[in-house]
């Protein structure tokens, strides 16, 4: 049986997937295999040498010590795509509140409050200040075309606007699901300097960081809007202050406020309210449940973060999982240690990823007791787990 620890409170749809006699869900387990997370930081937490897997309920792992797991042989898992459908529509309404004056309208509605008949004049007489155009006819590039800037690339489209797209690491699946409408520019300097909207759809990492600043902000056309649905980090705060002061550019949507921005005029921040619908939690919880199953279980690897993608369908015999150092040789000593032992290797597979790599092999023939211990006193192993 294996442990599960829950760090934040997960759907329950999401546990049901782990309800069988294989599994213990237990929100104070010490010694746990998995780790079933959502927003609960663990930088600073003591990895028990139990812990075999994590698995976040959603597509960021900045609150995961990524590189330390990879280190010490746990797989960390995220759910890319799980809550898209709801970020699509979010970035839905942010299209709408950029464009028109919605939001500023609502609050001067209330000032009315009081004014009895006179209400509906004094509306007809005050609306023309929120006056915004339509959608519809406008140019708006979409960068990232992943999970969800592809359902965002397509709404643009049944919205009736001309869609430019850019993404240099496009998906086989991303690009089956692009509508034919959209336009895949090779640069991206093409959708910066023609699109009268700008949303950003990409990891952050340290060289995406402060995408959006002053330079390219420079080279966007005057009363561009921008929308952030992704991370904060990628839009430089000072930058798009200073712009938003000048007019280049008209309205910044975001989903993760902050307190230099909050009273910015032409700035709109969200609650981070991205993946907040049930829906959206259902789906993370349940794939990251089967996930982290399927790589206890099996020892498939989908959806990680710090190790390669690995999936074998099982053969007869046992199943042996090596995590190891990315070194020249290492398969000649798995193989050898393999046979040393006297099993027969029916199937194999062996990827890479970075620094690290894993291999996988179904071999036939009795294992001794010490095998996984012996591959282990190798220099550049990290884990061995029969499964």
């Amino acid at each position: 049986m294996y442990n599960i620890k829950t760090l934040n409170s997960i759907s329950p749809k999401g546990l049901e997937r782990l309800s069988s006699n294989l599994f213990a869900v237990d929100a104070e387990d010490a010694q746990p295999e998995g780790i079933l997370v959502r927003s609960a930081a663990m930088h600073d937490m003591e990895m028990p040498k139990s812990l075999l897997a994590i698995a976040r309920a959603g597509a960021g792992t900045n609150n995961i010590p990524v590189d330390k797991c990879a280190e010490e042989g746990i797989v960390v898992f995220n759910t890319p795509g799980a809550n898209a459908n709801a970020v699509k529509e979010l970035v839905l309404g942010g299209l709408v509140l950029s464009s028109r004056g919605v939001v500023k309208g609502i609050e001067w509605a209330k000032t009315l409050k009081g004014q009895g008949e006179a209400v509906a004049k004094l509306v007809e007489k005050g609306k023309g200040q929120f006056v915004g155009p339509e959608l519809a006819g406008k140019k708006l590039g979409v960068i990232g075309l992943g999970a969800i800037g592809v359902k965002v690339a397509n709404m643009g489209v049944h919205l009736g606007m001309e869609v430019l797209g850019y993404d240099p690491y496009i998906s086989i699946d991303a690009a089956w699901n692009l509508s034919r409408s959209v336009k895949h520019c090779i640069n991206l300097s093409d959708i910066i300097a023609q699109c009268d909207y700008i949303t950003v759809h990409m990891p952050m990492t340290a060289d995406t960081k402060g995408f959006i600043n002053e330079q390219s902000i420079a080279q966007m056309k005057h009363g561009v809007r921008i929308l952030n649905f992704a991370r904060g980090e990628l839009v430089d705060t000072s930058s798009i202050i200073s712009a938003l002061k000048t007019g280049r550019v008209a309205s910044y949507i975001t989903d993760f406020p902050t307190d230099e921005l909050l009273d910015v005029d032409g700035c709109i921040c969200v609650p981070h309210l991205g993946a907040s619908t049930p829906e959206s939690e259902d789906n993370c919880a349940v794939m990251a449940a089967d996930e982290i199953s399927d790589y206890l279980l099996n020892g498939n690897i989908t959806h990680s973060v710090n190790f390669p993608a690995v999936s074998m369908p099982r053969a007869a015999g046992c199943r042996v999982c090596i995590i190891h150092k990315n070194v020249p040789g290492i398969l000649a000593v798995i193989t050898e240690s393999a046979g040393k032992a006297g099993l027969n290797i029916d199937n194999m597979v062996n990827k890479s990823k970075g620094n690290t790599a894993y291999t996988m092999l179904d071999a036939t023939g009795s294992v001794p007791d010490d095998f996984a211990e012996t591959i282990s006193q190798h220099e550049n192993v990290i884990r061995v787990r029969i499964v």
